[in-house]
């Protein structure tokens, strides 16, 4: 599959959408990107202990670096990498399948923790930071998957990629759900991959600082009510939430 040429091939649906930013609210060109700020500086210097702790935890576990770099696409089709705390060996697609069962011998010690907790995606508010993402958003997805996309439903990319958002929180339950297929990532592509779609572009239409506000506090209460449950389940790679 050419997914370079085919993402590549929906840069006319993305020019044309830019030229409606014009009409877009104050909120979406401005105050959501005060919101991230609001947010994430002050929770990396807030939660650096935890970050250094996890850091080291990381390192000490297991050889190989401590942070999991994937390329994925985020606005206007623009790559960038998603940062993650690793939870598994160096270099996972190499040694075994795409997709990841909780058993998987291939997840470390330290990252079956982090997995539970959701800490392995705090390195994350750095590419919020960075304006790479954003708070709230339709999560990344690799080349790949993108390259799958219908014209309409490519108009996601308009958006700047999220660490939460509607999807991540419908379909919490998605390991489970993988886990019950025969071929996972087949599955994903063609049936959870649009319904997600589908609830991204739906908050497309009705982005604001009060729907932004209530996915925040609606995925923070989730996070500590299974932060030390266990989470059987498939994943699509080292997927996000």
């Amino acid at each position: 599959m050419n997914s370079a040429a085919n993402i590549e091939g929906k840069d006319n649906l993305l020019e044309f959408k830019k030229k409606q930013n014009s009409s877009s609210t104050w909120y979406q060109r401005w105050g959501k990107r005060g919101l991230d700020l609001c947010f994430s500086a002050p929770a990396l210097i807030l939660l650096s202990p935890v970050f250094l702790i996890s850091a080291l935890a990381v390192r000490l576990d297991s050889s190989g670096p401590i942070f999991f770099r994937q390329r994925r696409i985020g606005r206007y089709g623009r790559p960038f990498y998603v940062l993650k705390f690793r939870t598994m060996i160096h270099d996972p697609e190499r040694k075994g399948p795409t997709v990841t069962a909780s058993s998987d011998t291939r997840i470390t010690r330290v990252g079956r923790f982090l997995r539970k907790s959701k800490l392995d995606e705090l390195p994350q508010l750095l590419n919020v930071v960075s304006g790479q993402m954003t708070l709230v958003g339709p999560r990344p997805e690799v080349a790949e998957y993108v390259a799958l996309y219908t014209q309409e439903q490519s108009a996601v990319l308009q958006l700047k990629p999220g660490i939460t958002g509607a999807a991540s929180l419908s379909f919490s339950n998605e390991e489970a759900e993988l886990a019950a297929q025969n071929s996972p990532e087949e599955y994903y592509v063609r049936v959870l991959m649009p319904r997600k779609l589908m609830l991204d572009l739906e908050y497309s239409a009705k982005v604001s600082l009060k729907e932004d506000i209530r996915l925040i506090a609606l995925t923070v209460t989730k996070i500590v009510r299974h932060a030390f449950k266990s989470t059987p389940g498939v994943t699509a790679r080292e997927s996000a939430l």
